[in-house]
């Protein structure tokens, strides 16, 4: 199966309407432009749009492996790197909610010698 351009790294869903308006709807098409017709269009530096250029290229490039294996580690890929995430996202809010709860709660004058 021919690779798509939402695979390439760096284009969400947004990104792939904006090319289809310029007529990039295709992994070649984007490996065939030049990096000042994609920086052109809205969205995209000279840098990303070499980047995106590059990945274009080394998608082509790269040989096809059995779809089944590939996308089965892409799965679980994704899964975890969610669940670290999440994890993450939970270590924070524990970490929040005991700010404030020290010895210096109060906001009045210092108590000592004047």
């Amino acid at each position: 199966m021919a690779p798509a351009i939402i695979d390439i790294k760096g284009i969400g869903p947004a990104a792939v309407e904006t090319l289809a308006g310029y007529r990039i709807n295709s992994v070649d098409a984007l490996a065939q432009a030049s990096i000042e017709k994609i920086a052109a269009i809205p969205g995209f530096s000279e840098t990303r749009a070499a980047m995106v250029i590059a990945e274009a290229a080394d998608l082509l490039a790269a040989p096809e492996i059995t779809q089944s294996a590939d996308d089965s580690d892409k799965q679980h890929g994704k899964k975890d790197k969610k669940k670290k995430k999440d994890k993450k996202k939970d270590k924070k809010k524990k970490g929040k909610g005991k700010k404030g709860k020290g010895k210096n709660k109060s906001k009045g004058k210092k108590k000592g010698k004047k």
